[in-house]
């Protein structure tokens, strides 16, 4: 194992290496928040892939393979399918909005409005993204050094919330990529091939387990439509997802960047759930699916290549974890603290304030991220953490978001009361359903969706100026800051 150990460390080491390079770099609230929104498409789509494919993605799909066989892939498919359409419908838009975050959309589209509430919501579903990143350390650190679960929280997140105070984007930008490439390099050219060959090839696969495990839908027609609603619609409007479409050097970047990582994830999907299947053939009574990651990793995979393929889980979790962690931040420290302050910061750089916002950014990464790994220490269930997260998101944000972007007669006041009642409607439900039901997320969208459009409905509609500068907006061509004044167009 010493060879392993050291593969683990290193690539520990790089990761804090890049945050202290990356702290060089970000000098501005633009290059903090968002990498000076200057990536190109190589960086642009290996980061992008890289935060949509977390341990939840590498361990809980290898985890449903073992459970589904190749249907297990439906999970990581729908996060695909959902990056595949915010890049070719929404994100040339989005990019072009030249904000920093989701709430400050709705403020532009609404009129300034929505904002706390949003907020508050988008907040709650970060939190809980990272917290779940978080304690999938545990899994990681237990199999490698057989420390205990608080200790594994406390090292693996300590590492992440170190090199995303430091360098904000950049950092995470950077690490993200050495992920991207530890990941490619770890799951789909090691462990898929040897995991296949050790369990005697796919002919033996299906001699050995029943004819369902090679049943694309195996998994149940209402799982996979449940996969869409909350992973395909979740990836649409996702804080953790928008702020890296922020990122992008132009909108086309935005737009083939996103399509490349989307088309990434489903190769993904399918190598996680081969594994898994793989795993199975292997280990027929493994006490819970997603130990199936770590325990083929563990006896099949030869030394050094075993660091590679456990340092790949470890980049998966990080990845996923620091998106997670600015994104809260951002949410926290834009859209809540300097709306509570009284202070209402329109978009972009205040230049006389650059270096204290950066600053004032770094303390609240540091102070969600201490929140973080408390909470991931007390929390126990990755899954229903991971499913109250996303239920909030797409119950209480997906209506009035994908509304004001595609309906020019959707109100403020049609926003607030779809954000109010879709996000009441989930917890409602998931207290009577149980949180890992369908039904919340079913009920709750319908809900935020007919008072959306009734509230809408009955309300004056947005004012023309509004939608004026929301179009200027929409199509580029207004300054990234809000005081300055807008050049005239002869």
């Amino acid at each position: 194992m010493a060879v392993d150990y050291i593969v683990i460390v290193v690539y520990l080491a790089g990761m804090l290496a890049m945050g202290w390079w990356g702290m060089r770099r970000a000098k501005s609230k633009s290059e903090f928040l968002v990498a000076g929104r200057r990536l190109g498409p190589a960086m642009y789509s290996g980061t992008m892939a890289a935060i949509v494919l977390g341990g939840a993605s590498t361990i809980g799909g290898v985890g449903l393979g073992y459970q589904y066989g190749l249907s297990g892939a439906w999970m990581v498919v729908t996060i695909g399918l959902g990056l595949l359409a915010l890049s070719v419908f929404f994100s040339a838009r989005i990019a072009r909005l030249k904000v920093y975050t989701v709430s400050e959309m709705l403020d532009l589209r609404y009129g300034g409005k929505a904002g706390v509430i949003s907020g508050v919501v988008m907040w709650a579903y970060t939190l809980m993204l990272a917290v779940t990143s978080t304690i999938a350390y545990a899994t990681i650190f237990d199999v490698l050094f057989d420390v205990n679960r608080t200790l594994a929280i406390i090292l693996g997140g300590s590492i992440v919330v170190a090199y995303s105070t430091l360098g904000g984007m950049w950092s995470i930008t950077l690490t993200d990529m050495v992920q991207f490439v530890v990941k490619t390099i770890g799951v789909l050219l090691l462990l898929l091939p040897i995991a296949v060959v050790k369990a005697g090839g796919f002919s033996e696969m299906k001699a050995q387990l029943p004819t369902s495990y090679f049943d694309p839908l195996g998994v149940g027609g209402e799982t996979i439509f449940t996969y869409v609603l909350i992973y395909t619609f979740g990836m649409l409007i996702g804080q953790d997802i928008w702020q890296r479409v922020f990122t992008a050097r132009s909108d086309r970047t935005a737009k083939w960047g996103g399509t490349i990582a989307g088309t990434y994830c489903l190769a993904y999907a399918v190598a996680g759930a081969v594994i898994g299947t793989a795993a199975k053939v292997l280990y027929p009574k493994l006490g819970s699916p997603d130990d199936a990651f770590a325990t083929i990793v563990k006896d099949e995979l030869p030394i050094g290549v075993r660091g590679l393929v456990l340092a790949a889980a470890l980049a998966a979790v990080m990845s996923t974890s620091s998106g997670a962690l600015i994104a809260c931040a951002t949410v926290a420290n834009n859209d809540i603290w300097s709306r509570l302050r009284g202070v209402v910061r329109r978009t972009g750089d205040a230049h006389g304030e650059a270096h204290d916002e950066v600053k004032g950014n770094r303390t609240f990464i540091l102070v969600m991220g201490v929140a973080v790994i408390c909470a991931a220490i007390a929390l126990n269930d990755v899954v229903e953490a991971l499913t109250v997260a996303y239920n909030l998101l797409v119950g209480g944000l997906l209506v009035p978001i994908l509304g004001g972007l595609l309906w020019k007669r959707g109100t403020a006041q049609g926003a607030l009361a779809a954000v109010a009642v879709g996000g009441l409607a989930v917890i409602g439900l998931m207290a009577g359903y149980g949180i890992l039901a369908n039904e919340p997320v079913y009920y709750g969208l319908l809900a935020s969706l007919a008072v959306y459009v009734a509230v809408s409905l009955a309300t004056r509609p947005t004012d023309e100026a509004t939608l004026a500068a929301w179009r200027e907006r929409l199509a580029g061509r207004a300054p990234e800051s809000m005081s300055e004044p807008v050049p005239a167009h002869h």
